[in-house]
């Protein structure tokens, strides 16, 4: 009786998988540690505690410190040097009291000895472009990197202070405690580097036609690295694929230009009718309540006319931003000036463009528009655009942002046309640029360690913006059927994740360190966020979650653990299992089906049970009464009259209806007259639920969806059963490409002949 109620336990679990249940004769194997894909991620996180919670939000005595600056620039255009003079206030808001302050000195990656101009190996390139071998082996280095001229206290004290590298530790004359304030002052000086030359984030790009620079200024300031619970001071050095860790405070900016250059920076512009023109102060005042369309301050032809016209004489323009991250500014006279107003929920938002004429007509068209879009579809998935305007300004070769202002890329040819290739890839990096205000400008992650967390995030936002792209100014665009998006369908993230797996890293990497930093900190997190809202979540729980950790960390340093934990908390859905392979993984997805088989009800077990009960002594007798038989069309067992099948061809189930009328109607139609075992195999590392098409003789078509725990118990492949009505002539798994499945050729059934689909389908995703 024991023998018998322990084959029941196990014949219970699916009649479909009796070979893999084990018999007597099963050997036993050595014990292993939990190696499930669907394990926690307990010992990869850190562990909860008072300044950051489990739930992924900040915790009671979460802290961060507060970097108050005031400076006086001047912009020396001639000689193409930038002077500058802050007074730094440095408020301790941690429970530690601070012996020394680090001091970011990113322009130091500039200097001529800079060991980040060493950090990478190589050997002799035998096909090399002209430019870049003479820039390799003829070039003079630049003279780069910050001259710090002192650095005193508040009263005129001189301050001890060491440089190493791209960090400059001040020693301090005594400790600044828990709740205390301590003001400093620093002067410098640097010259200001061509950034076309190397893509640098900043400098200054020259037109030899007119003699003139349109300058882009960055990392253009000593400024205070981060103190906080995680890592104590974040100095990590600046090497350059690494971007930013920095502190939120107050700016006062007094900027000094030629008299005759157009300036835009981070923050408000306080003396605008000093420094502008009656016309230009009329028009932009204008500007302030244009919600249509934008109103040009500075025309193109009145850039023309100043370009030949170099002033002696300047101007200061003076600008004050309250909570942000850095502080970044633009000037030339070049510059062509427009803005327009947008309303943010209840404040209005001012959308700003600078671009030299190079740049329309294009910029004219479609830059302004483009900021717009952003601050609306962004606003609709996160929060409310806090900062008073956004700015996209024109440098060649550039993608790069900071609070309120970013430079982009885009430039049509000489006679002023421009392919769609141009004009989608201007408008794309706007986009993503001016929505670096949200993510890290607001939401402040460390970019410095976790590129993923901006620019992932950002990327999967600039997907979804690019999707709506003109619905909101359909008059000012030409309406599209779809944007044609570089980043964020799955399929295009396929040649990636399939590719050599020594240059791949997983997304939980420094930048420094990754081989593709495209793919790895962009593409690929986008890409998992959209298949995570799309295929795994549903947009509904995906768009509260992600809501939910925006608006829990604006103005706040999110971990990537805040960010796993919140979206798991806010949505109810455990998510540990995506993180592990998208994220802390180079595992790819491959799933395909294997194998199908169709079954009937018989009066007799099939040859695999008849096995395994050899196996206890028993006969098909000791089951008969109390479970139905099913056999494969393959089975030689089977006879004729079982061709279909039918109640009477299992004593057992009839009996077993025939008492629960309630429950069961006996006609012959409700019972399925075809029953399909579909295995499911997965070559991948990854594990993701199996979308399927059933397709029927009849040219009907049944899609199902089954939850990625289906793969909980078995890590190469699954069972599944259909039972229908209707004859199934064809299996389509993930039809729609939504889950960046690496190899399509074996997503159907019957398989196909030729891989001929495979190829269009690789086309596809190259082109």
């Amino acid at each position: 009786m024991k023998k018998i109620i322990y084959v029941f336990s196990f014949l219970i679990t699916g009649s479909f998988n009796l070979l893999s249940q084990e018999t007597p004769e099963s050997k036993r194997e050595p014990g292993h540690t939990n190696n499930n894909k669907f394990k926690q991620l307990y010992e990869e996180f850190s562990s909860p505690n008072r300044y950051r919670t489990a739930s992924g939000a900040p915790g009671s005595d979460y802290y961060q410190q507060q970097v108050d600056y005031i400076m006086d620039l001047e912009l020396d255009d001639k000689n193409t040097k930038l002077y500058g003079e802050e007074t730094i206030t440095y408020t301790n808001n941690s429970p530690d009291n601070l012996d020394y302050l680090w001091i970011q000195l990113d322009q130091n990656i500039r200097k001529k000895d800079a060991p980040a101009l060493e950090k990478n190996g190589g050997g002799a390139d035998p096909l090399i472009p002209v430019e870049v071998f003479a820039s390799k082996y003829f070039d003079e280095p630049f003279d780069g990197g910050f001259n710090i001229n002192w650095v005193k206290s508040s009263s005129g004290i001189p301050l001890k202070y060491t440089i190493n590298n791209t960090m400059m530790r001040v020693d301090l004359p005594s400790s600044i405690k828990s709740g205390e304030s301590y003001s400093f002052k620093i002067k410098w000086w640097y010259n200001i580097n061509n950034h076309v030359t190397n893509r640098a984030r900043s400098g200054y790009e020259f037109f030899p036609k007119d003699g003139n620079r349109a300058y882009v200024i960055a990392q253009f300031f000593p400024r205070l690295a981060v103190y906080n619970d995680v890592e104590g001071w974040q100095n990590y050095q600046f090497w350059g694929n690494g971007e930013f860790a920095l502190n939120f405070g107050n700016y006062e900016v007094n900027l000094t230009v030629p008299a005759d250059h157009i300036v835009e920076a981070t923050g408000d512009l306080k003396n605008p009718r000093e420094v502008l023109t009656n016309q230009e102060y009329k028009r932009y005042k204008q500007a302030q309540n244009s919600f249509d369309k934008p109103v040009i301050i500075v025309t193109e032809q009145e850039v023309i006319e100043k370009e030949s016209k170099f002033s002696e004489k300047k101007k200061t323009w003076k600008y004050i931003a309250n909570n942000v991250r850095d502080f970044a500014f633009a000037s030339s006279r070049k510059f062509i000036w427009d803005m327009m107003a947008v309303k943010v929920g209840p404040k209005k938002v001012m959308a700003v463009s600078l671009y030299p004429k190079e740049g329309n007509p294009l910029w004219e068209e479609y830059s302004t528009v483009a900021v717009a879009q952003t601050l609306d579809t962004y606003s609709k998935y996160t929060f409310n655009y806090p900062y008073p305007k956004a700015v996209s300004v024109h440098a060649k070769n550039q993608g790069m942002e900071y609070p309120m202002i970013c430079w982009n890329y885009g430039r049509p040819d000489e006679d002023g046309k421009y392919s769609d290739r141009v004009k989608f890839g201007m408008i794309s990096v706007i986009i993503h640029e001016v929505g670096h205000n949200y993510f890290p400008m607001i939401v402040n992650s460390d970019e410095r360690q976790w590129g993923w967390m901006d620019e992932g995030l950002d990327t999967f936002m600039q997907y979804l913006t690019e999707q709506e792209f003109g619905q909101n100014y359909k008059e000012a665009i030409v309406p599209l059927e779809k944007y044609p998006s570089r980043r964020g369908d799955p399929e295009k993230i396929v040649p990636y994740m399939s590719g050599f797996q020594k240059n791949i890293s997983p997304i939980m990497s420094n930048p420094e360190n990754v081989f593709q930093l495209g793919p790895n900190a962009y593409a690929k997190p986008a890409t998992a966020l959209n298949i995570l809202r799309e295929t795994v979540m549903g947009k509904e729980l995906f768009d509260h979650a992600f809501k939910t950790y925006s608006k829990r960390w604006m103005f706040k340093h999110p971990t990537p653990e805040d960010f796993f934990r919140t979206m798991e908390d806010a949505s109810a859905v455990d998510l540990d299992w995506f993180w592990r392979g998208w994220f802390y993984s180079t595992d790819y997805v491959d799933i395909g089906v294997k194998e199908v088989k169709k079954y009937r009800i018989s009066s007799k077990p099939s040859p695999e049970v008849d096995k395994i009960l050899s196996a206890y002594g028993m006969t098909a007798n000791d089951l008969a009464p109390n479970y139905v038989f099913m056999s494969s069309d393959t089975d030689e067992s089977n006879s004729d009259n079982e061709s279909s099948n039918s109640i009477n061809n299992s004593t057992p189930l009839k009996k077993y209806l025939e008492e629960n009328p309630e429950d069961y109607d006996l006609n012959k139609n409700s019972l399925p007259k075809n029953f399909y075992e579909i295995e499911f195999e997965k070559p991948g590392g990854l594990v993701m639920p199996i979308i399927v098409d059933y397709i029927f003789k009849d040219g009907t078509k049944k899609r199902v969806e089954y939850p990625v725990q289906v793969w909980r118990k078995n890590d190469d492949s699954v069972k599944k059963v259909l039972a229908t009505n209707k004859e199934l002539v064809a299996i389509k798994v993930d039809p729609d490409l939504k889950t960046a499945d690496i190899d399509i050729s074996n997503n159907s059934w019957p398989k196909e002949k030729s891989a001929s689909d495979f190829e269009k389908f690789k086309n596809k995703i190259k082109g």
